[in-house]
């Protein structure tokens, strides 16, 4: 049976090629990619008893592909269809057992499942029909090895001594969950195989029901170990936080000692190497208290959706992660919160420092223009001295000039009396040298204003 689709009073194939084409419109690149959003992850339907193996391994953007190859090499091996490019999950039936892959942000999940057997839980996980090789050969880094398995409503609840030989005699955590209708006992530790155990008690859940607690289960224990990893990250980095603390509170209290420029310069450069050492600090570590944010609020999302029973004073899931998460949480937040306090400090104080070395310069500045302000002012005097001297003696000789053009006239026959004409010749040549001389200098200094205004017209500041 083909599935339908209403439209304008007819039933016509949803998935038909051949359907006419209502939106005659400019369609977004990304409209098909939106639509299959929300049912990039199904919920899975598994019946029960059913053995599960999960893993999660953290990529580096040059495992991704080398991820997609591989899982398209198992695909290969078992003769099953391989995902498209550019897929982000993937579900396929391998024989015996079934794979659900899927591709987060930064990291890549493996769920193999296989129908559950009466024998001994975790007796024969899922992940032994794997490949060794291919196992060996997966890309990334391996975070999550977890055995899930679910019992039956049919089979008999196991006793004490079973479950301790089931989970190797470790303490375990057990929770009533779906307001009663599944019971889940783990250790959350590593077991002997190196991966942790879940057991799953189904008290009456349909198929559907049982995928939907497998997977917020699954994602429970996937989201708790990826948001621990920002933890030790910041269990690291808190001492060597206090230590640039109290470093740049003594770096305040010495600047206030300071008094020579060549002091606060020096602890300028500290300030710049102390700030370049925190923004390494910030590049390394922030995306990874983000993230373990992130996580943090899935977990907690996904025990609210489990609906835990009130165990009374027994220790419940709720209360088992509440204890043991946030604080790893509470940590990433107040380091990344103290990281962040630590740069605007530094911040600052180098700009207190730079403030105190601008004043400085400016006075040191204002110094030497008053310095260079008394020489020129020296210098005016002088010029006006040699201005003055030189007329006078341009006057002189332009005078003396004169006198000898009046002593050539006396054989021509005009009689001058040279002394008279050259007092007369006096007034003239002194206010005719003193005219010109100004003039010239006002020549000079238009120029000298003309070329000043048109470099500042092509100036682009």
């Amino acid at each position: 049976m083909h599935a339908v689709c209403y439209q304008e009073g007819f039933i016509v194939p949803a998935n038909n090629s051949s359907a006419p084409n209502i939106l005659p419109l400019q369609l977004h690149p990304a409209r098909e990619a939106l639509y299959h959003e929300l049912h990039a992850r199904p919920f899975p339907v598994i019946a029960s008893p059913v053995r599960i193996s999960h893993l999660a391994l953290l990529l580096t953007d040059e495992d991704r592909e080398r991820d997609f190859q591989h899982l398209r090499h198992l695909c290969i091996r078992y003769g099953v269809n391989p995902p498209a490019d550019h897929e982000t999950s993937f579900h396929q039936r391998f024989g015996e057992f079934e794979v659900r892959w899927e591709r987060h942000l930064e990291f890549v999940t493996y769920t193999f499942l296989r129908p559950g057997t009466n024998s001994l839980p975790f007796s024969h996980p899922t992940l032994s029909m794997l490949p060794t090789d291919w196992l060996q050969e997966i890309p990334g880094q391996l975070v999550v090895a977890l055995h899930l398995e679910v019992v039956s409503p049919e089979a008999e609840q196991l006793d004490r001594e079973a479950l301790a030989e089931c989970f190797e005699g470790q303490r375990l955590v057990s929770g009533r969950l779906l307001e009663g209708s599944a019971t889940l006992w783990s250790a959350f530790r590593l077991h002997g195989d190196g991966a942790g155990r879940i057991l799953l008690q189904n008290h009456g859940l349909n198929d559907n029901q049982t995928g939907r607690l497998i997977l917020r289960v699954l994602e429970l224990e996937t989201y708790r170990l990826m948001a621990l990893l920002g933890a030790q990250p910041a269990r690291d980095l808190a001492p060597e936080l206090g230590r640039l603390d109290q470093r740049l509170a003594d770096m305040i209290t010495h600047l206030s000692d300071t008094e020579g420029l060549e002091e606060e310069r020096q602890l300028l450069r500290q300030l710049t190497t102390m700030a370049a050492q925190i923004e390494r600090y910030r590049a390394n570590t922030m995306s990874r208290f983000a993230a373990t944010q992130a996580y943090y609020q899935l977990v907690m999302k996904r025990l609210e959706e489990l609906k835990e029973l009130d165990a009374g004073p027994n220790f419940t899931l709720a209360a088992f992660f509440s204890r043991r998460l946030t604080p790893a949480a509470s940590t990433c937040e107040s380091v990344g919160s103290r990281l962040e306090d630590l740069a605007r400090r530094i911040e600052r104080a180098g700009d207190l420092i730079r403030t105190r070395v601008d004043l400085k310069l400016e006075e040191q500045n204002r110094g030497l223009l008053a310095s260079m302000n008394r020489r020129s002012k020296v210098q005016l005097r002088m010029q006006e001295t040699v201005e003055g001297l030189s007329i006078a003696a341009i006057s002189y000789y332009g005078i003396s000039l004169i006198r000898y053009l009046l002593g050539a006239l006396e054989p021509l026959g005009i009689d001058i009396n040279k002394d008279v004409g050259t007092a007369i010749a006096v007034p003239f040549v002194v206010g005719t040298v003193w005219w010109l001389t100004h003039r010239i200098k006002k020549i000079i200094l238009q120029d000298e204003q003309t070329e000043t205004a048109s470099s500042e017209s092509q100036d682009p500041r």
